[in-house]
């Protein structure tokens, strides 16, 4: 385990500052990173074990807390996939520990310090079989969620998963497969095949991502928050709401919500303009009663 930035309280008060009645300063959260092992499986080729690196941020509280899995996005290009490291969502991370959560964001197989091959791989444009590059990221997330489970400060037996763009798909597979412990699944700007350069508002394969995200919808009854904004130049406007309808047409429980126009591509809404997403979000959670009664 290797501890990094982000330790200890931040409260406490002084007789002097007792006298004038000064407020307590706020807890800061606390941040490590830890090396875990995941097993990895892609569709004919063989299982291989390796560690991944995973970021923890958490309050400084006594007792075990529900955890929040944080899924990034998929890079383009090898180099892109390469240069990612954590902190990923600083800001967010610390948001969502303030909310109660243990977050836990791994850097999956294939990207950044972890390394691997890139199991994640979809296939080109034309033929596209977006599950196939899904499920080995669902496998990480079930090992991941059983590993943190044995640490002292989270709850395994209730927690949610929180993904942006590739790592929304992966979200909304994983309440299909009926990973242990998590309860409800946030699908914030999740699909795959973008390209805003060269086909704006025209992903790859719409037709094939459709049916994918009807056959999750056929094997999940977990609540599921779907997230887009209006300008979402990966997707368009169209393509998100068309996943949803076939989602829910096929069984799946879920809400739709669509965010307003961010910047130049609402895309990156989770990151640049988190207080869009917030207050969908916090109803959202609320509403499954996971931070039910929790206390500092």
């Amino acid at each position: 385990m290797v501890l990094a930035g982000w330790a200890g309280f931040a409260g406490g008060f002084s007789a002097a500052s007792a006298a004038v009645d000064v407020p307590p300063r706020p807890v800061v959260p606390l941040r490590e990173t830890l090396r875990i092992p995941v097993r990895n499986s892609r569709e004919r080729e063989p299982h291989f074990r390796q560690m991944i690196d995973v970021e923890v941020v958490r309050e400084p509280a006594h007792g075990r807390r529900p955890f929040l899995v944080l899924l990034h996005g998929r890079a383009a290009t090898a180099a892109g996939r390469a240069r990612l490291e954590l902190p990923i969502y600083p800001a967010n991370s610390r948001y969502l520990a303030e909310q109660g959560f243990v977050v836990l964001t791994p850097l999956r197989v294939g990207y950044g310090l972890s390394g691997g091959p890139d199991v994640e791989y979809t296939g080109g444009c034309v033929s596209e079989h977006f599950a196939r590059g899904v499920a080995p990221a669902v496998d990480e997330v079930r090992e991941l969620i059983a590993s943190a489970a044995r640490l002292p400060y989270v709850d395994g037996s209730r927690g949610i998963l929180v993904g942006e763009s590739f790592g929304g798909l992966i979200a909304i597979a994983a309440v299909a497969a009926h990973v242990p412990g998590v309860i409800a699944a946030v699908n914030v700007a999740g699909g795959d095949g973008g390209d805003s350069l060269h086909r704006p508002d025209h992903p790859c394969r719409p037709d094939r991502l459709q049916r994918t995200f009807a056959a999750y919808g056929a094997k999940s009854r977990l609540p599921t928050l779907w997230l887009y904004s209006a300008n979402d130049r990966l997707w368009g406007p169209r393509y998100p709401r068309e996943w949803f309808s076939a989602f829910r047409a096929a069984g799946g429980v879920g809400r739709f919500v669509m965010l307003p126009p961010d910047k130049n591509n609402g895309h990156f809404i989770f990151d640049r303009n988190a207080k869009a997403w917030h207050p969908a979000f916090n109803r959202f959670v609320a509403s499954t009663g996971i931070l039910a009664g929790r206390s500092r």
